[in-house]
């Protein structure tokens, strides 16, 4: 693959926020990375992103889905018909305070990487499912109306909020299990959202 330096900028100015001079600037070594590759090819990029960038990228939604003016910027990217591919996340990223933005701009980076150099990752919808099954019992059993909320389908403000409050409580359970599992259903989150995690039914494809 042959990195061209305008698209180099181009991704620099993609990913690094507009901050004033004063304020703090993130680091981030992207000379390897080709801007169009990544905005052409997005969902494959994070089909191919290696295991421990996926579970990066989970990190990052775990500490951003633990600070309350946050959690609904990545509430609105996991509803079932939201768009999820890199620009979309990037569109988030900007709703998102100084310390997430550097989280997922880290995160991002290393998903781009190995996404755009990598061979397609193995993938189990089925096992996946199974993961966010289980998180979704151990979430019911520890939080009164999880399951209200997760599967609740109203666009009203009440059901978004539900939905959203759900999606924080399985992310808080996930991040207890081992890192396959993690990845196995960030995965699935980031292809389907929250989507057809309760009913188990096979996503169409």
């Amino acid at each position: 693959m042959r990195w061209r330096p305008t698209t180099v900028l181009l991704l620099t100015a993609l990913w690094l926020p507009a901050w004033p001079a004063s304020a703090q600037q993130y680091e981030i070594d992207l000379s390897q990375i080709d801007t169009t590759a990544v905005l052409s090819s997005g969902g494959d990029v994070l089909r191919r992103a290696a295991p421990e960038a996926i579970d990066g990228l989970f990190q990052a939604v775990l500490h951003a889905s633990r600070e309350p003016g946050e959690a609904r910027a990545l509430c609105d990217l996991f509803e079932p018909d939201a768009a999820r591919d890199l620009a979309a996340f990037q569109r988030t990223v900007d709703r998102l305070g100084p310390a997430s933005r550097n989280r997922f701009a880290n995160a991002f980076t290393q998903v781009a990487l190995t996404g755009l150099q990598g061979p397609p990752q193995a993938f189990d919808p089925a096992a996946a499912q199974q993961v966010l099954r289980a998180a979704a019992v151990t979430a019911t059993l520890l939080h009164d109306g999880f399951m209200l909320g997760l599967t609740s389908t109203g666009t009203d403000e009440a059901s978004r909020a539900g939905r959203c409050r759900a999606f924080r409580q399985m992310v808080d359970v996930l991040k207890d299990q081992p890192q396959t599992q993690r990845v196995l259903a960030t995965r699935w989150l980031l292809a389907e959202g929250l989507t057809l995690v309760a009913d188990g039914q096979p996503a169409a494809r």
